[in-house]
């Protein structure tokens, strides 16, 4: 059996794929270009078997032809961050086991060190293809084609596995809900190390037949430039992205605001996600648009669970019901399903649902009861609509559209030399959602500033992870057992 995903493209020939500010290129070219680079990895073996495969490209063409390729040569993608220094690269590729790294000249400096530190296999998307492409292997959907890197409550990031099949499954869930069509066309500037960007929407646009058109990076200039030439049906985007594009229409001329209003009208649909959308953000948006945005939930080891309705209403603040496939209950501390009205955790059952945390059965096996996925969010159903409360634990932080582990960011912390304890929270902020705040005990006779700090740690961390606020306290806050209460911390940022 072939991936349903590569065989669907086929009978959209030349029609576009992926515009890129480079050139547009079509499925056809997609397909041969994703099979040269499958060649060029298989490297005269029949069949990756599920080796790993490190890449770290900038949005564009060359990032889904590999993609596409290291799937059809049998092995598994682990998309890299393009803002992630060396150690978290370093890490990322360890705990997967990469045996080949794929990099964009831009990354060859930092990636050629780690291949050569480790003894890997390194391949720059610069290098030729082969003209003749080799027979390329069968692949069953059931087996493992993408690892995603996402924090956990244990400190470092886990891999999460996910088959063809679950791909499959989050990518016709979201086709159905949204009604995508190959007519539509969508713009793409979202991190491509993360579900949000992969799945909802390139490879919903690719399984569709629609045009992805690829921004290596977000700017509000360029975005509403895009909106306003108006061939856009489809937009998605995090709550930060939707604060940055209001403060770019407040500060254009009355001239451009109905242009850019003009824009936003023609589309038919436009997304919010990845993390809580302020009903200030929503609204204002509303005035500016005409859309009342469609919020959703999922992440990354379900995909999509719940959303917003395509037709008919949409509640503020609330995230839906459950999207085709997906079936979720709330339950308490003893497991028990609750009630409508009583709060409880949410856990997913669906065909979208992950295989596995790479290589940590122990943390699998823990994730699931019953067959049921503990997602560790808490939620309450209210007019027949869910509406998230929060996450079980208070040390993952949800900022910019990004799942930050507070024990990680501590961690590293701890090895500056300055630093002798600290604490790391999300504090409350309305674009951002979250923002990650440090509380610190400096070592005596220190001092820290917060500039200081921030350049420090981003040699160490992604630049998300970096705290945004610091207070240096005398000691931190803990209950009896010497555990250090967070919420107390969170509390002394929002009252100093």
């Amino acid at each position: 059996m072939n991936l349903p995903l590569i065989d669907r493209s086929q009978q959209h020939g030349n029609k576009i794929a992926i515009a890129t500010t480079e050139g547009s290129f079509s499925y056809q070219y997609l397909l041969q270009t994703s099979a040269k680079i499958a060649t060029n990895l298989l490297n005269n073996t029949k069949d990756l078997q599920e080796q790993r495969v490190a890449f770290l490209i900038p949005s564009g063409f060359q990032y889904v032809a590999t993609q596409w390729g290291i799937w059809r040569a049998g092995g598994i993608a682990v998309p890299l961050c393009i803002s992630h220094p060396k150690p978290e690269l370093d890490y990322v590729i360890a705990d997967s086991g990469a045996s080949i790294i794929v990099a964009h000249p831009n990354f060859e400096a930092l990636l050629r060190q780690i291949a050569q530190e480790r003894n890997l296999r390194f391949i720059l998307t610069s290098e030729n293809l082969p003209e003749t492409v080799s027979l390329l292997p069968e692949i069953d959907i059931a087996r493992r084609g993408l690892i995603i890197y996402t924090s956990g409550t244990t400190g470092k990031p886990k891999g999460v596995v996910t088959t063809h099949q679950n791909i499959q499954a989050q990518i016709t869930s979201l086709i159905s809900a949204w009604e995508w069509k190959s007519e539509d066309s969508i713009l793409h500037f979202l991190p491509l190390h993360h579900i949000h960007g992969i799945i909802n929407v390139l490879s919903c646009a690719l399984w569709i037949g629609a045009q992805c058109e690829m921004l290596t990076k977000f700017d509000a200039q360029i975005v509403w430039q895009r909106i306003i030439e108006g061939n856009l049906t489809l937009f998605m985007a995090v709550p930060t992205i939707y604060v940055k594009l209001i403060a770019a229409w407040e500060a254009a001329d009355k001239d451009t605001q109905k242009k850019m209003s003009a824009g936003c009208a023609k589309m038919r649909l436009m997304v919010s996600g990845s993390a809580a959308l302020p009903v200030q953000v929503l609204e204002k948006w509303r005035n500016i648009s005409g859309h009342f945005l469609l919020e959703r939930y999922g992440m990354t080891e379900i995909g999509m669970a719940l959303s917003n309705p395509l037709h008919g209403e949409r509640l503020a603040g609330y995230v839906g019901k459950p999207l085709p496939e997906v079936e979720i209950q709330l339950v308490d501390e003893r497991g028990n399903v609750v009630s409508p009205g009583t709060s409880g955790e949410i856990q997913v059952k669906s065909p979208g649902v992950f295989l596995e945390y790479w290589q940590k059965p122990e943390a699998t096996a823990k994730a699931f009861r019953d067959g049921w996925f503990c997602t560790g969010d808490f939620a309450v159903v209210e007019n027949d609509n869910y509406r998230i409360l929060g996450r079980m634990s208070v040390d993952i932080i949800k900022t910019g559209g990004y799942k930050v582990s507070a024990l990680e960011i501590e961690e590293v912390l701890r090895t500056h030399p300055h630093i002798q304890e600290c604490a790391v929270v999300g504090v409350a902020d309305s674009e951002w959602g979250e923002i990650v705040s440090a509380a610190l005990i400096l070592q005596s006779g220190s001092n820290l500033s917060l500039e200081t700090l921030r350049s420090w740690a981003k040699e160490r961390l992604a630049t998300y992870k970096v705290p945004t606020q610091i207070m240096t306290v005398e000691e931190l806050p803990r209950n009896a057992m010497g555990k250090v209460i967070k919420p107390s911390i969170s509390q002394l940022f929002l009252t100093r």
